[in-house]
C-alpha cells in the first residue's frame, strides 16, 4: 500500500471505524473557552460525535441563486468574495489565488445533458485583479494537476455551466495520483448519491493544516507555483449535504483528504470526518445555516 496517512499535523483516520449518525439539536453553552489541544492534530475516532458549531458566529445567508438552481439554499460558509457562475458559488481567496470553497448542487437533472469538456479549456478569471489570479502558467512543469473544486462532470445540463468550472479560480494545485484516482472516485461516489438523494449540495475547499516538525513545533508550510505564488493545499475537503427523498430532513457526511498519493484500495469511509474539524480547520460554518432550512439533521461520521 502507497503512503496514505501523512496529514497535516498527522490527521489520523482509525481503521475498526463503524456507522454512526447523531442529531445535532444539543448545545454548546459552556464549551466557548475550552482548551482542545492539538484538536487539529487528530481527528477523533468514534462512533458518534455530537456536532453543534461555537454559538455566537454565524455566516448570513444571501438571496443568491445563480441560474434559479438554489446553490446557496443552505447558506453561504463565509462571506468574503463571493462570486457567483453558471453552476456554483465560491469564494474566492486572493491571498493563496485559490477559492476558499466552492458550493454546487447535484441532481440527476444536472448530471444529463449535451455538455462535453472536449470543448473546454483551463482559463484565468477575468474577474479577479491581475495581482490575485492564478494563470496556466503558474501549473506548467510544476507536477501537479489543475484540481477542479467544483467538477465539470458534474454540469453536463449546461455547455457554459460546464464551461464555467474551468476557470482557474475553480482550481487548485492537486498531486495527479490523488486527482486522477481517490479524488475522482469521491467526485462519483457524489454524482452517485443522486439516486438515492432529491439534492446533493457539495461544498469543496483546500485545507493548509499544520504539522509537527523535528523542534517539537507545529508549522503551516505549503509550496507556492509558479510567479504568482498559487498555494499548493496541504489537504482538501467536501462536505455532502443530502436532502431526503421523503422531505424528513437532510443528513451530512464531511471528508478530508490529503493532497498526496492514496493507495485506492483504501476506503472513502476511511477520510470521514466529523465536520466540527472541517470548521476550525477551515474557519467555515456549516452548520448553523444549515440549522435554518431544517430541524432534522444526521452527521454521518463513519459508514
Amino acid at each position: 500500500m502507497r503512503r496514505w496517512g501523512r496529514t497535516g499535523a498527522t490527521l489520523l483516520f482509525g481503521a475498526g471505524v463503524g456507522a454512526a449518525a447523531s442529531r445535532l439539536q444539543s448545545a454548546r453553552d459552556g464549551r466557548e473557552g475550552e482548551e482542545r489541544a492539538g484538536l487539529l492534530s487528530v481527528v477523533p475516532v468514534v462512533p458518534v460525535v455530537p456536532v453543534v458549531p461555537v454559538p455566537g458566529v454565524q455566516a448570513s445567508e444571501l438571496p443568491v441563486s445563480p441560474g434559479g438552481s438554489g446553490v446557496v439554499k443552505y447558506g453561504l460558509p463565509s462571506l468574503a468574495n463571493i462570486k457567483t457562475r453558471e453552476s456554483y458559488v465560491t469564494s474566492y481567496d486572493p491571498r493563496t489565488r485559490t477559492a476558499s470553497w466552492v458550493i454546487e448542487r447535484l441532481s440527476s437533472a444536472s448530471l444529463s445533458g449535451p455538455s462535453d469538456r472536449k470543448y473546454c479549456d483551463f482559463k484565468e478569471d477575468d474577474s479577479v485583479h491581475v495581482f490575485h489570479r492564478a494563470t496556466n502558467t503558474d501549473y506548467r512543469g510544476s507536477g501537479f494537476d489543475r484540481g477542479h473544486l467544483a467538477a465539470a462532470a458534474n454540469h453536463k445540463w449546461s455547455q457554459k455551466a460546464m464551461q464555467d468550472t474551468f476557470y482557474l479560480s475553480n482550481v487548485a494545485p492537486q498531486n495527479p495520483h490523488l486527482n486522477q484516482n481517490t479524488w475522482n472516485n469521491l467526485e462519483k461516489l457524489c454524482r452517485s448519491l443522486t439516486k438515492h438523494y432529491l439534492n446533493v449540495y457539495v461544498c469543496t475547499g483546500p485545507l493548509y493544516l499544520p504539522r509537527q516538525e523535528a523542534d517539537g513545533k507545529l508549522y503551516v508550510r505549503y509550496q507556492v507555483l509558479g510567479r504568482n505564488h498559487v498555494a499548493v493545499p496541504t489537504h482538501f475537503f467536501k462536505v455532502l449535504i443530502l436532502e431526503q427523498l421523503d422531505g424528513r430532513g437532510v443528513e451530512l457526511r464531511s471528508y478530508v483528504l490529503p493532497n498526496e498519493p492514496i493507495d485506492e484500495k483504501v476506503p472513502l469511509e476511511r477520510f470521514l470526518v466529523p465536520i466540527e474539524t472541517i470548521e476550525r480547520a477551515s474557519g467555515l460554518l456549516f452548520v448553523p445555516n444549515i440549522m435554518k432550512r431544517t430541524s432534522s439533521l444526521q452527521a454521518i461520521t463513519a459508514r
